[in-house]
């Protein structure tokens, strides 16, 4: 059963924010509805209050659905909401007029003001929504003001002073223009998270590349010479067998060894880029979990350990570290490296457990994920334990144990 707010949990970054920012523009609409519609029954008669009420629910729930597409549109996921845009403009018209009609044709006093309160409020909301549909800047100014013209002009039925008819332009153009800056803001910034969040991945995705480029060149450095030798000694030794000379074989017995000392050195070369230094790695993953707005803590110490034994526990950081970017949504990670009756525990900490599955980052097949650790470390007689320990926390323990010799140094820089 999923828990209150595990929808939540399980969204990334960028989707929380967008789902916030989309709910702040709904939110626009619920103030229109409080501040325009339900005030009218404190200012004129049931009758035209609830008409004025129902217009103004029509014209939030339409706001609404202009900045839900709009938001969509700016996303890339749907097309330029047009004639959600010019439904927008025809009903907050509608509304207008229909105010208009009310102040003048009305019962005199209170309701005046709240039908005037409705006919420039719905223009000022009108005006701050559509902009999100718009990209340039002169046309987002050119709505705004558009709405400000219109305010001004559907004033003249009411007989109003043109200076009244000014002021009343220029508050929907200032209170139209906040709305639409805060909403442009809104979309900027979300835009901005996005464009973070796959810059992130963009540089996890070139770090993988940098490192398959040195391990090219590795290969290339050692295999490149050699294979280039062993050519040219099996060409000679085919030239030295078809004159039957005798020295043949001993360019072939020279080729035999230079495979062999080849095979040697890609070994060498491939055991050095699956080798990982726990302290290294350490700094590595308390870096990368500051860029990601993570809090790392990593306390312990890794001088005396085997070579071999770091090795181990630096992958597990590594492919910890990892599940933690990839899988979760923490805010704090603990790393702790001790000593403890002859083995070396490794724990990795973190926050960011999905509630609503109650499980841990997932194991990848073969050699990654959880499987893969635990493949890594049988071979230096470790274990692997992971699993939740209380409420969204997420506890990956490893334990590695020691020689004799290597404990006791362990032991000495500990204490």
């Amino acid at each position: 059963m999923r828990r209150p707010g595990g929808w939540w949990r399980l969204k990334s970054t960028p989707e929380k924010v967008e789902t916030y920012t989309r709910w702040s523009f709904h939110f626009f609409g619920v103030i229109e509805i409080l501040a325009l519609g339900v005030t009218a029954y404190g200012r004129t008669g049931v009758g035209l209050a609830t008409a004025l009420f129902l217009l103004v629910t029509a014209h939030a729930a339409v706001c609404m659905l202009v900045s839900s597409r709009a938001l969509d549109w700016t996303r890339g996921r749907r097309p330029q909401p047009v004639r959600q845009m010019w439904a927008l403009v025809v009903v907050s018209a509608v509304v207008s007029v229909t105010a208009v009609v009310i102040a003048e044709r009305g019962p005199s006093g209170e309701v005046e003001t709240a039908a005037g309160s409705v006919y420039g409020g719905v223009l000022c909301f009108a005006a701050g929504v559509i902009t999100l549909g718009v990209h340039d800047r002169r046309r987002m100014a050119g709505v705004v003001a558009a709405f400000a013209v219109g305010a001004g002009l559907l004033t003249f039925p009411l007989e109003m002073p043109v200076l009244a008819s000014v002021v009343l332009a220029g508050l929907v153009m200032v209170t139209g223009g906040f709305l639409a800056i805060t909403s442009i803001f809104s979309l900027w910034l979300l835009n901005a998270v996005y464009a973070l969040d796959d810059a992130r991945e963009t540089r996890a995705r070139l770090a993988v590349a940098e490192e398959r480029l040195r391990f090219g060149r590795d290969l290339h450095d050692v295999m490149g010479r050699n294979l280039a030798v062993i050519a040219l000694k099996s060409e000679l030794a085919v030239q030295l067998s078809r004159r039957g000379r005798p020295e043949a074989v001993e360019q072939m017995i020279e080729v035999q060894r230079i495979a062999q000392e080849s095979q040697r050195e890609v070994r060498d070369v491939v055991r050095g880029y699956r080798e990982a230094a726990l302290e290294v790695e350490l700094a590595g993953a308390r870096g990368v979990l500051s860029a990601a707005g993570i809090a790392a803590k990593v306390t312990g110490d890794t001088s005396g350990l085997p070579p071999e034994v770091q090795s181990a526990l630096g992958w597990v950081v590594r492919e910890a570290t990892t599940n933690v970017l990839r899988h979760g949504d923490a805010r704090k990670v603990a790393v702790t490296v001790r000593m403890s009756e002859g083995r070396a525990v490794l724990t990795v900490e973190n926050d960011g457990v999905a509630e609503a599955t109650g499980e841990g980052p997932p194991a990848g097949p073969g050699g990654s994920g959880l499987a893969g650790l635990r493949e890594r470390l049988s071979a230096v007689d470790g274990t692997l334990e992971a699993g939740p320990v209380g409420k969204g926390v997420f506890r990956l323990t490893a334990e590695v144990p020691l020689p004799a010799a290597a404990a006791g140094t362990a032991l000495g820089a500990a204490s």
